[in-house]
């Protein structure tokens, strides 16, 4: 991993919704998630196996702020192939700025626009093409460019790339051996 910093930022829209997640990336993750979690069965966030599910509360200053859902990914097996822990918690802006909060007084820093897709990429999780397609898809504003993301995202424009190299690598090697 290139990084050894963590980072933390909101993963939802700005405003008031049913849901709010906030997500942190990075080798602190975890132990930021651990001092701050409390799961309703006495769960610590380093006790939750990776990729699933754990309820319970957000405590700061020994006081319950929110009832959440935690999710533990732990790395390479995550977006940025770092250590990745997603909060789900109740969406009023209040609360999510709280807890964000809290992420980054426990030693995340947040993260830039877009930092967790360049994280993906410096990290080989993704290549470029497919990191501009993550960008082109949040901003489609019709289905077409949606459509035509997706297919970036997979990989489309990745595939046909890497078969124009291969194919000039050979008439290359033809071209010299003649």
């Amino acid at each position: 991993m290139i990084h050894d910093d963590t980072i933390s930022a909101v993963a939802t829209a700005l405003g008031d919704g049913g849901i709010g997640i906030i997500r942190i990336s990075g080798n602190k993750a975890i132990e930021i998630a651990n001092n701050i979690f409390r799961g309703i069965n006495g769960k610590k966030a380093e006790d939750i196996k990776t990729h699933q599910v754990s309820y319970g509360h957000i405590i700061a200053d020994g006081e319950i702020l929110d009832e959440v859902i935690l999710i533990i990914m732990k790395a390479p097996n995550t977006y940025t192939r770092e250590d990745v822990v997603e909060i789900h918690c109740h969406g009023g802006s209040l609360t999510v700025k709280h807890i964000l909060d809290l992420t980054l007084r426990q030693g995340a820093r947040l993260a830039e626009p877009g930092e967790f897709t360049k994280r993906a990429f410096l990290n080989g999780r993704i290549d470029l093409s497919r990191a501009e397609a993550v960008m082109d898809l949040i901003h489609s504003k019709n289905e077409f460019a949606m459509e035509t993301s997706l297919k970036q995202l997979k990989g489309s424009l990745s595939e046909k790339i890497r078969s124009l190299r291969k194919e000039i690598v050979h008439s290359v090697a033809f071209i010299e051996s003649a």
